[in-house]
């Protein structure tokens, strides 16, 4: 056989070898373009994905912001409250004052009557004189029943318990001897290391800010035993 005859044989088998190697391409790139559409959609998932996640958190922080402005609010609302509390609380107390002051010049004023009473009693008669003394017994439990009634509201113009039945907060700090929360006016020890540092004025006998330096009792007798010592 001539190199012709042998060139010309493979030439023959040659298509077929060309089309089954075309036809693995063909195949070969299906399966490719496959797996890129495959890739692009769940690219495109990931990224809707993605958007959605960006959405939700864009609404939680609006959300959370929501939170924190009606937190805002309510504080800003109870700290108002408390500040007309304090204002009605320091009126109450100049009330128990005048109420105090009004009750003591009343208890004075039948006194001085019952002492001119009593002189003209006794210039009079005997028989008007009994009568005067039975006014005299009188007025003099009158004064009596007055000189209570001062004693009473003085005893509550100067008491800092104050129980007026009203809620609080049971995680408010307590201040005074009474233990009670903060209300009114207040004074504070100058002692740095004192250990209830803040009085209500009707618990030390105070009606106004005292001038200079002020110290509670318990600070001024332990200062007053270590001046002796």
């Amino acid at each position: 056989m001539s190199f012709i005859d042998e060139f010309q044989a493979n030439l023959e088998s040659l298509p077929n070898i060309l089309q089954k190697k075309y036809a693995l391409i063909r195949d070969l790139d299906k399966s490719l373009q496959e797996i890129v559409r495959q890739n692009e959609q769940h690219c495109e998932q990931e990224i809707e994905d993605i958007k959605n996640a960006l959405d939700e958190q864009k609404h939680s922080i609006r959300i959370a912001d929501e939170k924190v402005a009606l937190a805002v609010q309510a504080y800003d609302l109870v700290d108002t409250h408390i500040q007309q509390l304090d204002q009605y609380l320091k009126r109450f107390d100049e009330e128990l004052r005048r109420e105090r002051e009004n009750a003591a010049a009343a208890a004075v004023l039948p006194a001085t009557s019952l002492d001119g009473s009593a002189k003209s009693g006794r210039s009079s008669e005997g028989g008007r004189g009994r009568h005067k003394k039975t006014r005299l017994a009188t007025a003099t439990a009158a004064v009596a029943a007055a000189t209570e009634v001062a004693a009473a509201a003085a005893a509550a113009a100067n008491s800092t318990g104050m129980e007026l039945d009203l809620p609080v907060d049971p995680n408010e700090p307590t201040y005074c001897f009474c233990n009670q929360v903060s209300f009114g006016e207040m004074v504070a020890c100058d002692n740095p290391d004192c250990k209830i540092e803040w009085f209500h004025f009707g618990c030390v006998g105070l009606k106004e800010q005292p001038k200079g330096k002020w110290y509670c009792s318990d600070c001024a007798a332990a200062k007053n035993r270590r001046k002796s010592r």
